[in-house]
């Protein structure tokens, strides 16, 4: 069967220079008569691997000595705990922003462990847009200030940055990672999951400012604690190696091809190619903001319930995939993530036309 277009929110699909390379490499990982699936963690062959993908990965985002980086289990979900246990410990308060279920959800998580204050919200218009921010709803003292970058579920993102001054910002980058640019001195901690832009699923990336290590409060689960997992180098206990295997590949394929800022090039091209479809179109719109609409996620609706059901159902006849929206949204979504190729969007485009001049 020919591959399909897969526009799954996540687990996403792989650069198919990925794919083939760990096929190549799945009996007999560089010669040493194994996969890596088989491989020991505490082998100097899968030490190379792990410190590989870090420094790629340093080098990639630019990330400086005083950070770390943190390959953990457990998914991004699990740092909607991991995060107040470690950081919420001075003043017992945290600021965030609720642009979407997932900040919701970590926002609901922070609460059984310290005073969690919701600085803005933008649930009153389905999470459609980013909410302006006034600098005096925050919390002075707050140990942290938190916000979802990229909204997965509602096709949102923030193109400028909270002013937070000394209180550390911390960032939900899953389904951003690696797309642009990004100045992580602006951060205390960045986290994602890998399963939308890195790597398959199983796999999380906290990237965590070293004076923020050796806080976590007494009752933390070790699991949980980052100066643990830093200190032990991400191998406190056996990491998901083959996962971090498959991030090391991505990384080096995003090397190959220039970088963040070529990626980014390539993501707007992409982005732009669908959004200016939907602005134009009778049939097919859009339903974020302009100003706030994200590269990597795109809702889009028609006016009929049944229309977008058809539509869902003629796109997966035609091989384009996993563009069910989200119930709290409706209709479609396209997840155009770096590894989803131009060809795959303008493609794309060209079955909505079809199908929009089909069903007039």
């Amino acid at each position: 069967m020919a591959r399909v277009y897969n526009f799954s929110a996540g687990p996403s699909m792989l650069p198919e220079e990925v794919l083939r390379r760990a096929a190549a490499e799945m009996l007999d990982y560089e010669g040493t008569g194994q996969s890596v699936m088989e491989m020991s963690h505490r082998s100097k062959e899968y030490e190379g691997i792990i410190r590989g993908a870090e420094s790629l990965l340093r080098e990639l985002m630019n990330i400086p000595e005083n950070y770390k980086v943190l390959f953990l289990q457990g998914g991004a979900s699990t740092q909607f705990a991991a995060i107040p246990l470690n950081l919420m410990n001075g003043s017992g308060k945290a600021d965030y922003v609720i642009t979407g279920q997932w900040a919701n959800k970590a926002y609901k998580e922070a609460c059984k462990y310290g005073d969690a204050h919701v600085v803005a919200s933008s649930k009153d218009k389905t999470f459609s847009y980013i909410p302006k921010l006034n600098p005096a709803d925050f919390t002075p003292d707050a140990d942290y200030f938190y916000i979802c970058m990229n909204n997965t579920i509602y096709g949102t993102v923030y193109h400028e940055l909270p002013d937070t001054g000394n209180v550390p910002l911390v960032a939900d980058i899953s389904s951003c990672f690696l797309s642009e640019p990004l100045d992580v001195t602006k951060f205390g901690l960045l986290y994602g999951g890998a399963q939308k832009n890195v790597a398959p699923a199983g796999l999380t990336i906290v990237i965590v400012r070293e004076d923020l290590l050796g806080k976590a409060r007494d009752i933390t689960p070790t699991m949980l604690d980052f100066k643990v997992h830093a200190d032990n180098g991400s191998m406190y206990n056996t990491p998901p190696c083959y996962t971090i295997y498959i991030c090391k590949l991505v990384l080096e394929w995003i090397k190959s091809i220039g970088g963040l800022e070529a990626m980014k090039e390539r993501n707007v091209k992409k982005a732009k190619v669908l959004y200016d479809f939907l602005d134009e179109s009778k049939m097919f719109h859009g339903t974020v903001v302009p100003e706030d609409r994200s590269l990597m996620n795109v809702p889009f609706v028609t006016d009929s319930d049944e229309l977008n059901a058809k539509f869902i159902k003629e796109a997966t006849a035609a091989g384009f995939i996993n563009l069910k929206g989200h119930r709290t949204v409706g209709g479609m979504r396209a997840s155009i993530y770096n590894a989803m190729p131009i060809e795959g969007v303008e493609k794309l485009v060209a079955f909505m036309k079809k199908f929009e001049a089909e069903n007039q």
